[in-house]
């Protein structure tokens, strides 16, 4: 497990030590709702923390305390990705925040009454399964919990750990998790990470500013995705992505994968399954 002493900072002290009593090695999130228990997810359940009477409920003060706790340890989280719901601890954990959006112009200016905090664990999980060649660019699919995002760093990781020049289109943070400019998620010796704006305007200025042999990124979700993807195609970059799907056929579903495969972006298609086993195939 990951060193955690940077979330447990954040925590009162009464939740210290209810999370203690938690089976550590199990532990994924904790979760702090406003006027509610705060609870913890474990093995992919969650269940209330065992806090000790008279701490029994989330107050804002608490939310309030693990927010300006986050914003110290990471430089950009006060006035940057908290605004987007989110900020990076050392150690790569994760501190997703809800409340009340202030919008101006019809962009996301700040957020005001926060109303509940999720709090990620992050560790580094290595595969006993060799991990596919790659020998195309490669699209990773799977249904939620399957492990697509822990596979594509791990892809990503051993072509950089080759010697080849990996960039990373991190749009939220999610695969580097960089902290001050540094990733906490070990992604390989040749490995660059832009973090922040769109997937389709970080896949665009990698390609004009880094001369990548790869450029990867977690969760195709917008058409923009795919036109900056096909200019890679263009300039014989190859790509990493994942998308959610079960498998082929349910790519062929969705308006905007079939487009994908119409355009025919990937070789290979990688498609894990609830037990985080994967096989791979051609896509053509």
């Amino acid at each position: 497990m990951n060193d955690c002493s940077a979330v447990w900072e954040l925590l009162p002290e009464a939740y210290r030590e209810a999370v203690n009593q938690t089976d550590m090695q199990a532990l994924e999130e904790l979760r702090l709702r406003l006027g509610r228990p705060p609870t913890a997810l474990c093995a992919g359940a969650e269940r209330p923390l065992p806090v000790r009477t008279g701490f029994g409920l989330v107050t804002r003060e608490d939310l309030e305390a693990v927010l300006l706790g986050a914003s110290e340890q990471s430089a950009y989280a006060a006035n940057g990705t908290l605004r987007e719901g989110y900020a990076v601890l050392p150690g790569g954990h994760r501190v997703g925040v809800c409340g009340t959006l202030v919008i101006a112009d019809g962009e996301i200016r700040s957020l005001k009454e926060p109303s509940s905090v999720c709090i990620r664990i992050a560790r580094e999980v290595r595969r006993t399964q060799p991990l596919p060649r790659l020998d195309d660019s490669a699209l990773i699919v799977g249904p939620p919990g399957s492990g697509k995002t822990t596979l594509l760093r791990d892809c990503i990781r051993s072509l950089s750990d080759t010697g080849q020049r990996v960039c990373v289109a991190d749009e939220r943070g999610e695969l580097a998790a960089c902290l001050h400019g540094k990733p906490q998620r070990d992604l390989g010796a040749h490995t660059d990470v832009l973090t922040g704006g769109s997937k389709a305007g970080g896949i665009l200025y990698l390609l004009r500013a880094m001369n990548p042999q790869w450029i990867a990124m977690d969760e195709i979700t917008a058409p923009q995705d795919l036109d900056a993807m096909d200019q890679c195609g263009y300039c014989g970059v190859r790509l990493l992505a994942t998308a959610h799907a079960a498998g082929r056929g349910e790519l062929s579903k969705r308006p905007l994968y079939r487009r994908l495969l119409a355009l025919g972006l990937f070789g290979q298609l990688i498609v894990l399954h609830t037990d985080k086993t994967f096989e791979t195939e051609r896509m053509s």
